[in-house]
């Protein structure tokens, strides 16, 4: 939240497909977050605190984990089932979190997915931008997915701006 006048106004999460072909899809989300960026850091690796438990296989969150190193799972692993949702090659401290990370159904397409997460403080206010790159064969249709995507992880993005300003994920 920002302060302006005496009021307090939310900033909101602006999130938009850039690209969109049957072999390739850009999403870039990008919000301000009222937080230092280690804050937003450290609430991005608890990936179970913000996740939709709509958009996991267990219908879960807290089922999920996030290891922030390199080779560092994005997993969700219940009873006697787990899947790998990413593979983190990029964690540098306050600043960025990098993914290979085939999300959902996209996995079976056989696509490359890279999603990012940058964090940049200015100001008292971290801006967070978050692009998730998908290529794949013209076969992959990622154009008939790519707003279903851009929904999902728009929502996450709202989600984990509220768990940081409110300390709750729900709207």
């Amino acid at each position: 939240m920002w302060m302006l006048m005496g009021f307090t106004v939310a900033l909101p999460v602006n999130a938009e497909v850039k690209q969109s072909a049957s072999d390739s899809m850009l999403i870039e989300i990008n919000a301000k977050i009222a937080a230092p960026a280690s804050t937003v850091y450290d609430a991005i690796v608890h990936i179970e605190r913000w996740w939709s438990s709509e958009h996991t296989y267990s219908g879960d969150a807290k089922n999920l984990s996030l290891s922030a190193e390199p080779g560092g799972c994005f997993c969700e692993r219940w009873k006697d089932s787990a899947v790998e949702h990413g593979r983190v090659v990029m964690a540098l401290r306050n600043q960025t979190v990098r993914l290979v990370a085939p999300l959902g159904p996209l996995q079976a397409r056989a696509v490359n997915a890279v999603l990012t997460f940058q964090l940049t403080f200015a100001e008292g206010v971290t801006s967070l931008a978050v692009s998730y790159r998908v290529n794949g064969s013209s076969a992959s249709a990622l154009d008939k997915s790519a707003a279903a995507v851009d929904g999902v992880l728009t929502e996450a993005a709202q989600r984990l701006k509220r768990l940081i300003e409110t300390g709750k994920p729900e709207g």
